[in-house]
């Protein structure tokens, strides 16, 4: 009886596998870093093949701990980094270059020549997003511009371009199948959320070939199944989402004004806005949170860059701290007479403010600015970043003020108690952390389930989610007024700071 879900969740620095039982309930699970490539400032690559084989890997070793075969699984869900940007030969296989990563920001100089010739109020009008590096679309032609021979080939239908769902898809399939699903497509530049479609006026602007694009499907689909030698026998592939759509579902944000915010390299709101797309004047992204049964379900989103990986910067660049653990503890021993900024723009800025050439800077530094400020620093500028998403969907949307929102909080540092407790606080509003933390891997396994008839409804669905802890807000209003007024202070600096384009 095939009563067992893989989920795949491949990630910006690793690869694991989940294999979640029937209850949805976890029954193994493995996990593979893999090597990140930094070939010139703001550029961050990866091999292809290190995505793949540590994807691999980890779904064999995660049916190998439950001593689960093939056929006792239902169906693959997979959950990906976003927009990161896999082009590879029709008949092979390879590679033609590096992946590269949704940070990369080589493309600003692109972006910003299509800013300047007026072409982003149309773009945005059709995709929901803006014109940024971080999209897939500027990717996919630089790619076919730096690559020799590349362009030409993919002219002649030689090359494909997938986000990594799709690249792994047409792996595990032996090249059967080359698709993706409706939110995957809505990150790339090239997909008209509303007619639900790749628009031929983005692929000519972006230059683009149309042979090279993956089939849009729903998120819950049909979208093949593995070869048998992968995994001892053929899995259905039933479910693909974006890793942030993927982590909405798996919150079980069904409902319009359900609210999440994923914490992980980088740090992830999404406002579930309901059959309507809501176009910001805030700088947020439209998106599309999930398409079920051929119905699109819309969303605001912000993305910040750097959440996760500015305690990795405390851990690796500065040696302040042993393991990201700490960060808490000594955050908590921090000078309270110090009022100690981080804007962490290490590679530019995300939403609401979307600046690629602005770079990350610290303020209010005394002589006695140790350690344990830094820590603090760090963890809040977190804190902060959401508060400016947070406030920006609520300006975007007139319906998140009739609803008492909570945020739901998922990922690495949700683990630190210390740091979700200051973003109730400045937040003003409860954040609930729910007892499954692996809510990207369950929503890629709730799409797989659903698809192959293991898991209800999404009504029937949210009734399992379950709260580990409620974080109250307890900061008094002059203190909170206080500590963001600091936080725009250090943003405006930062801001003015940021060199002109050439």
């Amino acid at each position: 009886m095939a009563s067992h879900i893989l989920a795949i969740d491949q990630g910006t620095t690793s690869s694991r596998a989940i294999l979640f039982r029937g209850d949805i309930s976890i029954a193994a699970q493995a996990q593979q870093e893999f090597p990140q490539h930094f070939p010139a400032s703001g550029w961050v690559e990866h091999e292809p093949e290190d995505i793949w084989t540590s994807t691999v890997a980890t779904c064999r070793e995660a049916l190998r701990r439950a001593r689960v075969s093939a056929a006792e699984v239902a169906a693959i869900g997979i959950t990906n980094q976003r927009e990161t940007t896999v082009v590879w030969d029709r008949a092979t296989g390879q590679a033609v270059h590096r992946a590269i990563v949704w940070q990369d920001r080589r493309t600003a100089e692109i972006c910003e020549k299509l800013k300047a010739d007026g072409h982003e109020p149309a773009v945005s009008a059709k995709t929901g997003l803006i014109i940024d590096p971080y999209f897939s679309g500027t990717k996919v032609a630089w790619i076919l511009d730096h690559t020799p021979g590349a362009r030409a080939r993919a002219e002649r239908g030689e090359l494909l371009f997938g986000t990594v769902d799709s690249y792994l898809l047409w792996r595990l399939t032996g090249g059967k199948a080359h698709a993706t699903d409706a939110t995957n497509a809505s990150r790339t530049l090239l997909f008209n959320i509303h007619t639900g479609a790749w628009d031929d006026d983005l692929l000519q602007l972006l230059r683009v070939p149309r042979s090279m694009l993956p089939e849009v499907k729903d998120s819950s689909a049909a979208f093949g199944e593995t070869t048998a030698e992968l995994f001892g026998g053929p899995i259905a592939i039933r479910g693909i989402a974006g890793d942030q759509q993927a982590a909405t579902i798996g919150q079980a944000c069904f409902t319009p004004g359900m609210m999440k915010s994923t914490y992980g390299t980088g740090c992830f709101a999404l406002l579930n806005t309901g059959a309507t797309p809501v176009a910001s004047k805030n700088k947020l992204l439209t998106t599309i949170a999930y398409q079920l049964d051929g119905q699109r379900t819309y969303a605001l989103e912000g993305s910040i860059f750097v959440a996760g990986s500015a305690v990795q910067w405390l851990r690796d660049g500065l040696g302040i701290i042993g393991q990201a653990a700490e960060t808490g503890p000594l955050a908590d021993q921090s000078d309270s007479t110090q009022s100690v900024y981080l804007v962490p723009a290490f590679v530019g800025m995300g939403a609401p403010y979307w600046n690629p050439r602005v770079r990350g800077a610290l303020f209010g530094l005394t002589r006695n600015t140790g350690p344990a400020e830094l820590a603090h620093a760090v963890l809040e500028s977190v804190c902060y970043q959401t508060y400016d998403l947070w406030a920006a969907m609520r300006a975007d949307w007139p319906d998140a003020q009739a609803v008492n929102t909570v945020l739901r909080v998922d990922g690495g540092m949700t683990a630190s108690d210390w740091t979700m407790q200051r973003l109730a606080d400045l937040l003003d509003a409860p954040v609930d952390r729910p007892v499954i933390q692996e809510t990207t891997a369950l929503g890629a396994a709730y799409l797989a389930g659903l698809g192959a008839g293991l898991y209800p409804e999404p009504t029937r669905f949210a009734d399992n989610w379950r709260l580990e802890h409620r974080f109250k807000p307890n900061m008094s209003a002059a203190t909170r007024t206080r500590k963001l007024k600091g936080w725009a202070l250090a943003v405006k600096g930062v801001l003015a700071s940021a060199p002109e384009a050439e």
